[in-house]
Protein backbone atom coordinates (compact mmCIF):
# COMPACT_ATOMS: atom_id res chain seq x y z
CA UNK A 1 0.00 0.00 0.00
CA UNK A 2 1.11 3.54 -0.81
CA UNK A 3 0.36 6.56 1.35
CA UNK A 4 -0.26 9.77 -0.60
CA UNK A 5 -0.55 12.92 1.52
CA UNK A 6 -1.80 16.27 0.24
CA UNK A 7 -0.71 19.06 2.56
CA UNK A 8 -3.04 21.98 3.18
CA UNK A 9 -5.35 23.56 5.71
CA UNK A 10 -8.88 22.26 6.34
CA UNK A 11 -11.96 24.39 5.83
CA UNK A 12 -13.63 26.25 3.01
CA UNK A 13 -11.78 29.48 3.78
CA UNK A 14 -8.47 27.81 2.81
CA UNK A 15 -9.65 25.53 -0.02
CA UNK A 16 -8.54 27.75 -2.92
CA UNK A 17 -5.38 29.17 -1.33
CA UNK A 18 -1.83 28.70 -2.57
CA UNK A 19 -0.91 26.72 0.56
CA UNK A 20 -3.52 24.10 -0.37
CA UNK A 21 -2.01 23.08 -3.72
CA UNK A 22 -1.06 19.66 -2.32
CA UNK A 23 -4.56 19.09 -0.98
CA UNK A 24 -5.99 20.18 -4.35
CA UNK A 25 -3.96 17.48 -6.08
CA UNK A 26 -5.14 14.72 -3.72
CA UNK A 27 -8.76 15.84 -4.19
CA UNK A 28 -8.22 15.72 -7.94
CA UNK A 29 -6.73 12.20 -7.74
CA UNK A 30 -9.60 10.97 -5.56
CA UNK A 31 -12.11 12.20 -8.15
CA UNK A 32 -10.13 10.67 -11.04
CA UNK A 33 -9.83 7.36 -9.20
CA UNK A 34 -13.52 7.32 -8.24
CA UNK A 35 -13.18 7.49 -4.46
CA UNK A 36 -14.55 9.93 -1.90
CA UNK A 37 -12.38 11.53 0.78
CA UNK A 38 -14.29 11.41 4.05
CA UNK A 39 -14.17 10.76 7.75
CA UNK A 40 -11.58 11.59 10.35
CA UNK A 41 -9.42 8.47 10.35
CA UNK A 42 -5.81 9.35 11.24
CA UNK A 43 -6.85 12.97 11.91
CA UNK A 44 -7.53 13.23 8.17
CA UNK A 45 -10.06 12.91 5.41
CA UNK A 46 -9.14 9.60 3.77
CA UNK A 47 -9.92 7.32 0.85
CA UNK A 48 -8.44 4.08 -0.41
CA UNK A 49 -8.10 3.77 -4.16
CA UNK A 50 -7.22 0.60 -6.01
CA UNK A 51 -4.94 1.29 -8.96
CA UNK A 52 -2.68 -0.99 -10.95
CA UNK A 53 -3.51 -3.87 -8.62
CA UNK A 54 -2.36 -2.02 -5.52
CA UNK A 55 -4.02 0.15 -2.87
CA UNK A 56 -3.18 3.80 -2.35
CA UNK A 57 -4.35 5.50 0.84
CA UNK A 58 -5.05 9.16 0.09
CA UNK A 59 -5.09 11.50 3.07
CA UNK A 60 -5.81 15.17 3.64
CA UNK A 61 -4.72 16.04 7.18
CA UNK A 62 -7.29 18.00 9.20
CA UNK A 63 -4.62 19.14 11.64
CA UNK A 64 -3.73 22.40 9.86
CA UNK A 65 -0.49 22.74 7.97
CA UNK A 66 1.86 23.27 10.90
CA UNK A 67 0.79 19.99 12.54
CA UNK A 68 0.49 17.82 9.42
CA UNK A 69 3.11 15.41 10.69
CA UNK A 70 0.82 14.05 13.43
CA UNK A 71 -1.65 12.86 10.79
CA UNK A 72 1.10 11.39 8.59
CA UNK A 73 2.65 9.54 11.56
CA UNK A 74 -0.76 8.18 12.60
CA UNK A 75 -1.53 6.91 9.09
CA UNK A 76 1.89 5.31 8.70
CA UNK A 77 1.58 3.57 12.07
CA UNK A 78 -2.07 2.60 11.58
CA UNK A 79 -1.47 1.00 8.18
CA UNK A 80 2.13 -0.10 8.83
CA UNK A 81 3.45 1.90 5.89
CA UNK A 82 7.17 2.67 5.76
CA UNK A 83 8.67 5.90 4.44
CA UNK A 84 9.67 4.15 1.20
CA UNK A 85 5.92 3.98 0.36
CA UNK A 86 5.12 7.58 1.33
CA UNK A 87 4.61 10.47 -1.11
CA UNK A 88 3.90 13.97 0.23
CA UNK A 89 2.55 16.63 -2.14
CA UNK A 90 2.79 20.30 -1.20
CA UNK A 91 3.15 23.89 -2.41
CA UNK A 92 6.50 25.58 -3.02
CA UNK A 93 7.21 29.33 -3.28
CA UNK A 94 10.59 28.73 -4.93
CA UNK A 95 9.11 27.01 -7.99
CA UNK A 96 7.38 29.01 -10.74
CA UNK A 97 3.62 28.62 -11.04
CA UNK A 98 2.79 25.74 -13.36
CA UNK A 99 5.99 23.82 -12.68
CA UNK A 100 6.73 20.98 -10.27
CA UNK A 101 9.73 19.20 -8.79
CA UNK A 102 10.00 15.56 -7.72
CA UNK A 103 12.46 14.38 -5.09
CA UNK A 104 13.26 11.03 -3.46
CA UNK A 105 14.24 12.72 -0.21
CA UNK A 106 15.51 15.99 1.16
CA UNK A 107 15.32 18.63 3.82
CA UNK A 108 12.01 20.36 4.54
CA UNK A 109 13.37 23.87 3.99
CA UNK A 110 11.12 26.54 5.52
CA UNK A 111 7.83 24.79 4.70
CA UNK A 112 6.09 24.40 8.07
CA UNK A 113 4.05 21.38 6.95
CA UNK A 114 7.14 19.52 5.82
CA UNK A 115 9.01 20.50 8.99
CA UNK A 116 6.15 18.90 10.93
CA UNK A 117 6.16 15.75 8.75
CA UNK A 118 9.91 15.15 8.95
CA UNK A 119 9.90 15.88 12.68
CA UNK A 120 7.06 13.47 13.44
CA UNK A 121 8.21 10.55 11.25
CA UNK A 122 11.89 11.20 12.03
CA UNK A 123 13.19 10.82 8.49
CA UNK A 124 13.66 12.89 5.35
CA UNK A 125 13.88 9.76 3.21
CA UNK A 126 10.53 9.77 1.41
CA UNK A 127 9.25 10.96 -1.97
CA UNK A 128 7.73 14.35 -2.45
CA UNK A 129 6.11 16.29 -5.25
CA UNK A 130 6.45 20.06 -4.91
CA UNK A 131 3.90 22.17 -6.80
CA UNK A 132 5.08 25.63 -7.81
CA UNK A 133 2.91 28.49 -6.61
CA UNK A 134 5.24 31.30 -7.69
CA UNK A 135 7.45 33.58 -5.67
CA UNK A 136 6.11 35.89 -3.01
CA UNK A 137 6.13 39.47 -4.33
CA UNK A 138 8.83 41.73 -2.89
CA UNK A 139 7.80 43.43 0.31
CA UNK A 140 5.02 40.91 1.05
CA UNK A 141 4.92 38.53 4.00
CA UNK A 142 5.20 34.95 2.71
CA UNK A 143 2.87 33.63 5.44
CA UNK A 144 0.11 35.96 4.23
CA UNK A 145 0.84 35.31 0.55
CA UNK A 146 0.43 31.52 0.79
CA UNK A 147 -2.93 31.93 2.54
CA UNK A 148 -4.38 34.00 -0.32
CA UNK A 149 -6.45 32.41 -3.09
CA UNK A 150 -4.95 32.08 -6.54
CA UNK A 151 -5.86 35.08 -8.69
CA UNK A 152 -8.02 34.54 -11.76
CA UNK A 153 -5.02 35.08 -14.07
CA UNK A 154 -3.07 32.37 -12.16
CA UNK A 155 -5.65 29.60 -12.47
CA UNK A 156 -4.40 28.30 -15.84
CA UNK A 157 -0.87 28.00 -14.40
CA UNK A 158 -2.24 26.21 -11.35
CA UNK A 159 -4.14 23.77 -13.57
CA UNK A 160 -0.94 23.04 -15.54
CA UNK A 161 0.98 22.42 -12.34
CA UNK A 162 -1.70 20.09 -10.96
CA UNK A 163 -1.78 18.15 -14.24
CA UNK A 164 2.00 17.71 -14.17
CA UNK A 165 1.89 16.72 -10.49
CA UNK A 166 -0.79 14.10 -11.16
CA UNK A 167 1.30 12.59 -13.97
CA UNK A 168 4.40 12.57 -11.77
CA UNK A 169 2.55 10.94 -8.90
CA UNK A 170 1.22 8.19 -11.17
CA UNK A 171 4.81 7.52 -12.32
CA UNK A 172 6.04 7.35 -8.72
CA UNK A 173 3.30 4.90 -7.73
CA UNK A 174 4.22 2.77 -10.73
CA UNK A 175 7.80 2.56 -9.41
CA UNK A 176 9.23 5.21 -11.70
CA UNK A 177 10.43 8.01 -9.44
CA UNK A 178 13.66 8.32 -11.44
CA UNK A 179 11.61 8.67 -14.64
CA UNK A 180 9.40 11.29 -12.95
CA UNK A 181 12.45 13.23 -11.77
CA UNK A 182 13.98 13.19 -15.26
CA UNK A 183 10.76 14.29 -16.90
CA UNK A 184 9.57 16.97 -14.48
CA UNK A 185 12.65 18.43 -12.80
CA UNK A 186 13.48 20.90 -15.52
CA UNK A 187 12.33 24.40 -16.18
CA UNK A 188 9.36 24.77 -18.49
CA UNK A 189 10.22 27.09 -21.40
CA UNK A 190 8.32 30.37 -21.26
Amino acid sequence: MWLVVGLGNPGDEYAATRHNAGAMLVERLAAAWGVALRGRLFKSRTAVARRAGEDALLILPKTYMNRSGTAVRAAMAGKEIGPERLVVVYDDLDIPLGEIRVRKSGRPGTHKGMISVTGEIRTEEFARVRIGIGACPAGRDAADYVLEPFRKDERAGLAEGLERAAEALEMILDGGIERAMTRFNKRVPS
